[in-house]
């Protein structure tokens, strides 16, 4: 009687089953045949091995069908309505009774596996210790063979401790995930009896069910223990600032200026987080951001430039409409950042070479020519109408004494982004993207050309720089050494936000939370007056923390 009480289950219920029968019944020339037929036309509109008439009597049946069923579902529906809230309801009463008799049984079986599993362990350990006691009375003379002999047996009663764990660990997780599937079962059923229609509650509920199912200290702290380590710096951070007499870092002016500080370093590390993803990296990002800053200073400049470049120049292009300028600069930084990240982007992709030697290369050619190109000279300020235009701020009013700004800046950062999630996730560029990250080989074999999607994310990177290296030029004047060390924050970003170094693994929204956490770290140093040189020790546990945790969770997947 024990073990009847125990099998049962929704399923089994004779009058849930009366219910779906009727249901089903009801639904069958409706509902049913209606999404059905659908179906069926949408199939019968592309099938291109049949002849134009014989496609439009199919459509001509199926759209009668259609209305038949349209008519049918529509007398139906309020009988169905009822009879549906009505099964719904029982079901939600017997499931509950169900449940606790489920989660009575499986914590019985986890209370008697608890005692089985600590009997066994002190039987491990007894015997264990039987073994090294009758190792030493065997009056082994040599002292190595002694130690050998005791080690064989330590590790034996290890190995046999381990496996004791293993066995037991099983049986609580097989208790745990049949409690849990006992609300899964209930939910589903929720659902057929709906006819498919989920509930946001019931949702909800199931997936809290699941994390507590399959949560574990251990996974939460290797997959969460960085963060949590930042959020207590940046409260200690918070707490201290009045201490020093620094003032108040939470503050809605601050927030703002790291945001605005994070918005072109967003671009860097979109672009790089794609290279990441295929296990690769860029070091050619900071003199990117230089290539693209100077061309558009260059540009925009009110007047006659005092730089020129390789003997040409210097330029007075104030001539130009100035919407024309900003085309023309924005343009132009686009098109050479692209130009050199497909450059070394093609000895990757075509040659293997590791993007860390071809981005290296590249980083070279490009400094060397900015540097040779300008004398090192900056190239000045940009015309300030356009400055405040694109790079300035709306006032928002003042807030206890304090005038709030907001910085423009941030609007193109979020454009980038929310682009950025829509190729990784909803194309088949981005699949392909995880697919080649993940494994190259096997992405070959399945058909997707290796080549073409790592030089498509060179290439999408060298766009990502444009845009950030021509709004760069708007936050400070533009010269051959502007962005200097932007290639390892924007990688640090990355890793920190998640994105693997092992290739296949992260998502875009790592990569944004990822740079806004390390501009606040650097914003908090300077605003605690920590000195420049410590912040670059910050950020490297930072990073060294990062990929440890990404490397740990790598092995363990392996």
């Amino acid at each position: 009687m024990a073990e009847n009480k125990e099998m049962r289950s929704i399923e089994t219920d004779s009058r849930i089953q009366e219910y779906t029968s009727r249901l089903r019944a009801l639904r069958a020339d409706g509902v049913t045949k209606l999404a059905d037929c659908k179906i069926a036309l949408t199939a019968a509109k592309k099938n291109q091995l049949i002849d134009e008439a014989e496609r439009k009597a199919q459509v001509d049946r199926l759209n009668a069908e259609i209305e038949k069923a349209k008519k049918v579902a529509e007398a139906n529906k309020a009988e169905i309505e009822a009879l549906s809230r009505e099964a719904v309801a029982y079901t939600n009463s017997v499931a509950k009774e169900i449940e606790a008799e489920v989660t009575a049984v499986q914590n019985k079986r986890m209370a008697g596996a608890k005692a089985y599993y600590a009997k066994e362990v002190a039987e491990i350990r007894a015997a264990g210790q039987k073994r090294e006691q009758e190792i030493q009375k065997l009056g082994i003379q040599d002292p190595k063979e002694l130690k050998a002999e005791l080690s064989i047996a330590r590790y034996e009663t290890k190995s046999a401790l381990y496996d004791a764990k293993s066995r037991f660990q099983q049986q609580i997780d097989r208790a745990k995930a049949a409690k849990n599937q006992a609300y899964v079962d209930h939910i589903q059923k929720n659902r057929e009896l709906r006819n498919g229609k989920a509930k946001f509650s019931e949702d909800m509920a199931m997936k809290w069910k699941n994390y507590k199912t399959n949560f574990s200290a251990s996974k939460f702290f290797l997959a969460n223990g960085l963060y949590i380590a930042i959020i207590i710096f940046f409260i200690v951070c918070i707490i201290i600032a009045p201490m020093r007499g620094a003032g108040n870092l939470l503050t809605l002016p601050n927030i703002f200026t790291i945001l605005e500080q994070s918005s072109t370093r967003m671009f860097y590390a979109l672009g790089v987080a794609g290279l990441i993803l295929l296990a690769g990296t860029d070091l050619s990002i900071g003199r990117m951001v230089a290539l693209g800053s100077v061309t558009t200073g260059l540009i925009l400049h009110p007047g006659m430039n005092i730089v020129s470049f390789m003997g040409m120049g210097p330029w007075d292009f104030t001539s130009m409409p100035m919407g024309g300028r900003v085309l023309m600069a924005l343009l132009l930084s686009i098109i050479l950042c692209t130009a050199f990240a497909t450059f070394s982007g093609f000895f990757s992709a075509k040659l293997k070479m590791h993007p860390f030697i071809s981005t290296m290369a590249t980083q070279l050619i490009i400094y060397g020519m900015l540097f040779y190109g300008t004398s090192g000279t900056p190239v000045g300020s940009i015309d300030r109408g356009i400055k405040d235009l694109i790079g300035g701020r709306w006032v928002l009013g003042a807030l206890n004494g304090q005038l709030i700004t907001f910085p423009k800046l941030i609007i193109p950062a979020i454009i980038a982004a929310v682009i950025a999630w829509i190729i990784w996730n909803k194309t088949t560029f981005g699949k392909n993207m995880y697919a080649v990250g993940g494994n190259a080989e096997a992405a070959a074999v399945s058909g997707i050309s290796v080549f073409w999607v790592t030089l498509g994310v060179f290439m999408m990177a060298g766009v990502f720089y444009g845009c950030g290296s021509f709004l760069e030029a708007f936050r400070a004047n533009a010269s051959a050494g502007t962005g200097q060390g932007y290639e390892m924050d924007a990688i640090a970003a990355c890793v920190v936000g998640g994105i693997s170094f092992n290739g296949g693994i992260g998502k875009i929204g790592g990569a944004v939370v990822g740079v806004i956490i390390f501009t606040s770290l650097t914003y908090c140093l300077t605003f605690l007056g920590i000195d420049t040189n410590l912040q670059f020790v910050f950020k490297g546990f930072i990073i060294l923390a990062a990929v440890s945790l990404d490397s740990i969770k790598y092995l363990k997947k392996k």
